[in-house]
């Protein structure tokens, strides 16, 4: 698990098929590597525990870090990875996975699960996300939509085999700038009073993520698959996603219409009900409140 996590991990920040080509090419950290580099206890004291390992700053052009006189019997520069903030991730989350999860993710995530399982059901959801996400915002370098992403893939994963992982699986949305943009240009946030810029406002009350949420509520997404939940957040996300992405249906994106003026894309399935809002004016907008 933690190998296909660092896989996931190594695509942040970057196109998919450079990441690709250089993990072809190099390769990834494996549990058995770092576990092999930690065993004899390093000299830097960073590396004795989750708790210690902060600001290390680790640079791979530089080859320097916070500790320079331990750089020498370090093991972070041994890996060949992209930069140095992936080589501070790997040992980060290894020592996350040893320390914290004591050595069994899945048996953490059931434990984080199982606390919340006595909450009402209305607070149940969101409690067991905020208890698995949250805990791993300590580790250095993953930012809360890749956890969200890679989080949501592994509880799908796991089917109905585990209690709970589907349902929380299933509840998890992403927000990146292609699904804001497109509640933006469609009108769905003026519409519900909810404009606001790209980044936390997102995921707040009244934010993209609580109006996917709504969406899901009204779409039985068992019309399109009998196996799916009835209610499926994550689903309807990726659907925006995908009808947006260039590597989806490339309908509705920066590449295909232009910010100073509204959508003329005529063969849009969702024109009757698009508002074609200009992005580039509700930019600007934003940025003179943000002044």
């Amino acid at each position: 698990m933690y190998d296909w996590l660092m896989d996931v991990l190594s695509f942040q920040g970057i196109a998919d098929r450079v990441a690709k080509q250089y993990l072809r090419a190099h390769g990834n950290v494996t549990w058995t590597d770092a576990a092999r580099a930690l065993r004899p206890r390093p000299d830097c004291p960073k590396l004795g525990g989750f708790w210690l390992f902060d600001d290390c700053r680790y640079e791979k052009g530089s080859a320097t870090c916070s500790e320079p006189s331990h750089i020498a019997g370090c093991p972070l520069p041994r890996h060949e990875l992209r930069n140095g903030r992936l080589n501070q991730t790997a040992y980060s989350l290894f020592l996350f996975m040893r320390d914290v999860a004591g050595g069994d993710f899945v048996g953490w995530i059931e434990r984080q699960l199982a606390d919340c399982a006595g909450l009402p059901e209305h607070e149940r959801l969101t409690a067991m996300r905020a208890a698995l996400v949250d805990p791993l915002r300590g580790v250095y370098g993953i930012s809360d939509k890749v956890t969200t992403m890679a989080l949501s893939s592994l509880l799908l994963g796991a089917g109905r085999r585990r209690r709970y992982w589907l349902e929380v699986g299933a509840s998890f949305i992403v927000v990146d700038t292609l699904v804001h943009n497109w509640l933006h240009r469609t009108g769905i946030l003026a519409r519900f009073g909810a404009d606001h810029p790209y980044g936390a406002a997102c995921y707040r009350p009244n934010g993209c993520a609580e109006l996917i949420e709504r969406m899901a509520q009204r779409i039985d997404a068992r019309a399109f698959n009998p196996t799916f939940p009835t209610a499926f957040p994550r689903f309807v996300q990726l659907a925006i996603w995908r009808y947006c992405s260039e590597g989806g249906l490339d309908a509705c994106n920066g590449n295909r219409i232009h910010d100073l003026a509204p959508c003329d894309n005529v063969y849009c399935q969702l024109r009757s009900r698009c508002d074609r809002v200009t992005l580039h004016k509700t930019q600007q907008k934003h940025a003179i409140l943000a002044a």
